[in-house]
């Protein structure tokens, strides 16, 4: 079952087996054995279902309470009484039930967020997330910090809020799976809307018009939707003047406007997350 409260696998992936209690026998005068007990599983909405075996989708839990059945119950057997005749009372006859049905599953979760965060490595995403979200994302000035998503709600004005992924980040070849790879682009899918972030301080390890175009590449290299989702450019750890032309400079080599922030400093992001919510406003659902 699709469970909203729920934003992890973890409560069921420590164990390797489950299994649904079995029915009871049945009794005398005519009495039924009791049915076991249904086994039902409460995982998060996003969690697509695949048989292990065949490597087939079962199911994509898209919705709050939606289920799926993934291994119907066994069927009770005949006792004597079935078999009764005029002559014969007690036949010693019987037969016994179905087993159950035995399925071994794959659970995959896509994240669902307003916000997605995607740059090269050390871009900048989660010291945003830390200093605009509850989040708290592991901070440090060297790549791959990020090896799982990050979720954070960050309030926007009195009233909205933006739930923002801060996403693993991407490296050259992402699209054929090289680094975390497709583990990164498959929650990308599922967030409304893109902000690129591209670090163009002077501790930069990437020219900034060359990291935007690796991340441009491997999002269209996945999918047409991904180059197509809607995305504000972002250029980060602006803190001087040196960091601002560099910022200038992308804005005007990719023809389009460049945000400026910097998470130490605090400046510029009350204006992105206004942006931010207004491309999410305009923005159709996430699939």
């Amino acid at each position: 079952v699709a469970d909203h409260h729920l934003n992890s696998l973890l409560l069921i992936s420590g164990r390797p087996r489950y299994e649904a209690q079995g029915g009871r026998p049945g009794g005398t005068k005519n009495c039924s054995g009791k049915g076991g007990e249904d086994l039902v599983l409460h995982v998060p909405v996003g969690t697509i279902v695949f048989d292990a075996n065949r490597g087939n989708v079962l199911r994509d839990l898209v919705e709050d309470g939606q289920r799926l059945v993934v291994a119907a119950g066994g069927k009770g057997g005949k006792g004597n009484a079935r078999f009764a005749t005029s002559i014969q009372q007690t036949p010693r006859k019987a037969t016994l039930g179905l087993e159950g049905e035995h399925r071994e599953l794959r659970l995959e979760l896509k994240l669902f967020a307003d916000v997605g965060l995607v740059g090269l490595p050390n871009a900048g995403k989660s010291s945003f997330l830390s200093v605009v979200t509850a989040a708290t994302p592991k901070v440090a000035n060297y790549p791959f910090t990020t090896l799982v998503p990050q979720v954070g709600i960050a309030a926007v004005g009195d009233r909205d809020s933006l739930c923002i992924a801060d996403l693993p980040g991407l490296i050259e070849g992402a699209a054929e799976g090289h680094g975390l790879g497709h583990q990164f682009l498959k929650h990308v899918e599922r967030c409304r809307v893109l902000l690129h972030f591209v670090d163009v301080s002077e501790h930069a390890l990437d020219d900034p018009l060359e990291a935007y175009s690796t991340i441009d590449r491997e999002l269209a290299r996945f999918s047409t939707e991904l180059a197509d989702k809607e995305r504000l450019v972002v250029a980060t750890k602006v803190e001087d003047e040196e960091s601002e032309a560099r910022a200038a400079e992308l804005e005007s080599a990719l023809g389009k406007p460049v945000l400026r922030i910097s998470s130490l400093q605090r400046r510029g992001l009350h204006q992105l997350l206004g942006s931010a919510l207004r491309l999410v406003q305009g923005a159709p659902q996430a699939p």
